[in-house]
């Protein structure tokens, strides 16, 4: 088993042992097919690669202008690929133990302040009753509503909530599980307006026919069945001009993200937060404690007794 082959390999393991996304998936062997391209003018390929050829590859990379976080991404891709090597015998070392981590600062993430996002929903609410619209226009801004009502008020990514099943809004409960990342389980809440949303979407899903037995909530002519992420990060981008927000403020992880900041602002648990989110770890969730560190310095500013006094 060579090249090509020990790819297949790595990403067939991924899947059945460690649950990855076909998303997941498609990144790897992009990842390890670039790598994979650059190391074959070393004689040694990628299999046979030695440290001072990751060690080049990671430098092209950042010489092609790859921001620091893609970087860190491709080289995981490499130890992984290697460490699945190493372990299934088919290398005796692991080539890059030695290869050093791109240093990186994590930004904070982009978030629509709370007007904004109420007039990003009252926007697509009133899109829904636009008597001018055609059919078509008009099933696209009672679908928007639905969904981006329902991204706001369960946290989901964008992945979660395309490929959500049709019985989530049939039950009409104020709350559902959903299968995120690893095949993970979590309880996800619904809200007043968002169950609203969810019920005139149904209705208008079933006077469609070619939606009327598709098991997806949010049925497309594409080959997954269901409306690809990136038509629905196009028409949200849309949405937003429409309501007088910059288009390259938002997009569906924004939204994700504002649901997070703005839960945390209003009291919320970052533990909670984390459950609602899907995060395996807190630390992926902490990147929000700016948020927390605002709150606090407010909270002090206004209930601590010596607070607004000299020293």
């Amino acid at each position: 088993m060579r090249g090509g082959a020990r790819i297949e390999a790595f990403l067939e393991m991924m899947s059945a042992e460690r649950g990855a996304s076909e998303n997941t998936l498609l990144s790897y062997r992009r990842d390890l097919e670039d790598a994979a391209g650059f190391m074959a003018a070393s004689g040694r390929g990628l299999d046979g690669a030695a440290p001072a050829d990751l060690s080049a590859y990671m430098n092209d990379i950042a010489r092609r202008g790859f921001a620091a976080s893609s970087q860190a991404r491709r080289l995981s891709a490499l130890r992984q690929f290697y460490r699945f090597l190493y372990s299934e015998g088919l290398r005796l070392d692991d080539p890059s133990g030695t290869v050093d981590s791109p240093r990186k600062d994590r930004a904070l993430p982009k978030v629509l302040g709370e007007e904004e996002v109420t007039r990003l929903l009252e926007r697509a609410a009133s899109e829904t009753g636009d008597e001018s619209l055609g059919d078509g226009r008009r099933l696209a801004a009672v679908r928007m509503h639905a969904m981006i009502e329902l991204l706001y008020a369960t946290g989901l990514r964008v992945s979660e909530l395309v490929a959500l099943p049709v019985a989530v809004a049939r039950r009409d409960e104020r709350f559902f599980i959903v299968r995120g990342k690893g095949g993970k389980e979590r309880m996800v809440p619904l809200s007043g307006k968002a169950r609203e949303a969810l019920k005139a979407w149904l209705r208008t899903r079933a006077a469609d026919p070619s939606m009327a037995e598709s098991p997806w909530l949010f049925p497309a002519a594409s080959e997954e069945g269901f409306l690809p992420r990136q038509v629905f990060a196009r028409d949200l981008k849309g949405l937003a001009a429409r309501a007088g927000i910059p288009a390259a403020k938002i997009s569906p992880h924004v939204l994700r993200h504002a649901f997070a900041s703005h839960l945390l602002q209003n009291g919320a648990d970052l533990r909670v937060v984390q459950q609602l989110l899907g995060h395996s770890d807190i630390s992926t969730t902490q990147i929000y404690t700016h948020v927390l560190e605002k709150r606090l310095v407010e909270l002090v500013s206004r209930h601590h007794p010596l607070a607004d006094r000299d020293p």
